[in-house]
């Protein structure tokens, strides 16, 4: 390179990455000489733009104030939170993998965690598009486990050496731990999560319950609640998908045009309807809500619209945030093996969904 032979004090290279390899491909190159400066972009090119001063990029660059891109992250998350100019070798390096991403707080959740815990960690997110292409950058990334959402849950089950019984059982896992082989270990928090949020509220054995949706997060929750000792129905746009996860764990299912007319203790909803960036949308109307307790899985935002309307009605609402604790929680004591920071794990999140609620009667606004 020329910077090597003194005709320039740095050679940088800004690149989108619009696959994982791409991004790789950067890091590659900031080892070749210590006057390199590699810059993955895009929202695929974040973690290793995170991790390029540990694979030998001379510079890093983050924005002071507000992101202009895809894929940026501003200086206070890049030295606070994430700790990016501090990752080496040794730092243990943790993700969730999902497609969209970008909504995930998993990263502030357990970075937070590994802040107060005062652990040599770094936890990002990896927008997959590409599972198979992901699976095999793992040892390039030298991760040590990630979480799993949409649309990898079940996916990814038939590349695991092993999952725990009730994973299995389910079908689908957001938890990966990877062994000194590196071979894959799934498990499910996300039915401890579940189970967690609603036992605190009511008592499950013998209530009714609707699960609207039939993918992996709907299986975690219908297992959890049948073995609960709850009458669980499951309700889904593809009947077919319905119908085998009633099968599966002793459910029945329910045509969506008996809901105006049917009643439950609880109704969980466990599609991305309402999620951002499409959060003023709701999966349910209201006169479809005849019960005592909706819960939504999605927790950004923290009240969806989905719960609005319930609120409206006068039904005691649930947000998924309880969940998205617990099943965290759980997730960092199968990665540690021991029990995570959780008052400062909860204050951190808890303080981000409160700062993007709008004022009261105002539109959800878009996350930043």
């Amino acid at each position: 390179m020329h910077a090597c032979k003194g005709e320039a004090d740095a050679v940088k290279i800004a690149a989108l990455a619009r696959t994982i390899a791409d991004s790789l491909r950067l890091l590659e190159i900031a080892k070749t000489s210590r006057d390199m400066v590699a810059v993955p972009m895009g929202e695929i090119g974040l973690p290793a733009r995170l991790l390029a001063l540990r694979a030998g990029s001379a510079l890093a660059y983050s924005p002071v104030g507000a992101t202009t891109a895809a894929g940026q992250v501003g200086l206070r998350e890049f030295k606070y939170l994430y700790r990016a100019d501090s990752i080496t070798k040794k730092t243990e390096v943790y993700g969730v993998i999902g497609n969209p991403i970008g909504h995930s707080l998993s990263p502030l959740l357990h970075n937070t965690g590994f802040i107060a815990a005062k652990r040599n960690a770094v936890y990002l997110p990896f927008l997959v598009e590409n599972l198979t292409e992901f699976l095999k950058a793992i040892p390039e990334f030298a991760l040590r486990g990630f979480s799993v959402t949409l649309p990898h849950k079940q996916t990814i089950m038939k590349y695991l050496a092993d999952c725990d019984p009730m994973a299995e059982r389910i079908g689908a896992v957001n938890s990966i731990t990877i062994r000194r082989d590196g071979k894959l270990g799934g498990s499910n928090t996300d039915y401890l999560g579940v189970l967690r949020a609603l036992q605190e509220k009511l008592r499950l054995r013998h209530s009714r319950v609707l699960i609207f949706g039939a993918g992996g997060s709907a299986r975690a929750a219908a297992f959890a609640l049948a073995n609960a000792g709850a009458e669980v129905l499951i309700c889904a746009r593809r009947e077919s998908a319905a119908r085998e996860l009633a099968r599966m764990c002793g459910a029945q299912t329910m045509a969506r045009k008996h809901l105006v007319s049917a009643r439950f203790e609880v109704i969980v909803n466990t599609t991305p309807v309402g999620m951002y960036p499409h959060e003023g949308a709701s999966p349910l109307a209201q006169r479809e809500l005849n019960c005592d307790f909706v819960m939504d899985l999605i927790y950004r935002p923290l009240r969806t619209q989905l719960l609005r309307i319930a609120a409206k009605k006068g039904i005691k609402v649930i947000s998924g945030v309880e969940m998205f604790l617990a099943q965290g929680f759980a997730q960092w004591e199968l990665w540690t093996g021991k029990s995570g920071p959780e008052s400062e794990m909860r204050r951190a999140v808890m303080a981000k969904l409160r700062l993007e609620e709008p004022p009261h009667g105002k539109k959800t606004s878009k996350f930043p």
